[in-house]
């Protein structure tokens, strides 16, 4: 009995080990530009949250290793209007941390049409992660960047608006979107009237260059939120680009599905891209 509780209790500490969070806030003075919004940040359930006007993130750090692993940032998804932050985020934290890849869960700040802003915040937590690689044992190689719909298109904005500092390693693109539509994540982004040179800014297809890192793409064909062609589009410029990229498409599962399940053959997604870190030398063994 003793050995069965002793057992027990470390399994507990290990557990917590892994899920332990460290918020870390990116502007600790303040950011330079904000977005007006005077709401005060509210959360639902903790499971949805809006009005986030304090860019952080949060540390799920695997315990440390022979060597150091991969880690990514994660981008929940929610129009720009809010962040999904628990089966588009903590949830696919804990997952990755299963499989030994440290994870930050990014509450960027809503726009507000301030279009830059979300950008700006992905790309200084790409930053302090690299700063702090050593400290939680990552390797300064492999530091990807994941979103889930609107979060996919901060990702993917990540991977086509970068200095060296902050460019992203890899790409996890979960039902991304990819071009601006005029839909109301659009419009929470960049406005109800922007400008030629701010939609094409941010649609980005037409941003993949052969410096764009590699990418994985997740979306089902009856997505009637954000369209597959988004997915598919980007897929098509990165071939073109000569960049590796694989897509994967499922016949069912429409928009939103991130962690849950719906015993659905897109339930084993997360499968899909294991392997595919695996083969991209991702994940330590």
């Amino acid at each position: 009995m003793n050995k069965m509780l002793f057992i027990f209790l470390w399994l507990i500490m290990l557990v917590n080990t892994i899920v332990a969070q460290e918020e870390i806030k990116l502007y600790k003075k303040g950011p330079k530009v904000i977005s007006g919004i005077t709401e005060k940040e509210e959360s639902y359930n903790n499971a949805w949250v809006i009005n986030v006007t304090e860019a952080r993130m949060y540390a799920y750090i695997v315990p440390k290793g022979k060597s150091a692993g991969a880690a990514v940032l994660i981008c929940p998804g929610g129009g720009y209007g809010g962040l999904a932050i628990e089966h588009e985020g903590s949830q696919f934290a804990a997952w990755l941390n299963s499989i030994g890849v440290s994870a930050f869960v990014l509450y960027y700040r809503m726009p507000n049409q301030h279009s830059e802003i979300p950008l700006k915040d992905a790309q200084t937590a790409i930053e302090i992660i690299r700063k702090g690689a050593k400290k939680w044992n990552i390797d300064t190689h492999k530091i990807g960047i994941a979103g889930f719909s609107a979060g996919g298109h901060l990702a993917s904005s990540a991977g086509t608006h970068f200095a060296k500092k902050n460019r992203p390693d890899f790409m996890i693109l979960v039902y991304p979107v990819i071009s601006m539509t005029g839909d109301g994540t659009c419009q929470n982004l960049i406005g109800k009237a922007p400008s030629e040179q701010l939609v094409k800014r941010f649609s980005n297809q037409l941003q993949v260059t052969a410096k764009t890192p590699p990418a994985i793409i997740i979306a089902a064909l009856d997505d009637d939120v954000v369209p597959v062609e988004h997915s598919l589009m980007f897929y098509k410029e990165m071939q073109k680009g000569n960049v590796p990229c694989e897509i994967h498409t499922y016949t069912k599962g429409g928009h939103g599905f991130g962690m849950k399940k719906s015993g659905l053959k897109i339930d084993n997604w997360t499968d899909t891209v294991k392997e595919w870190m695996e083969c991209n030398k991702l994940i330590n063994n």
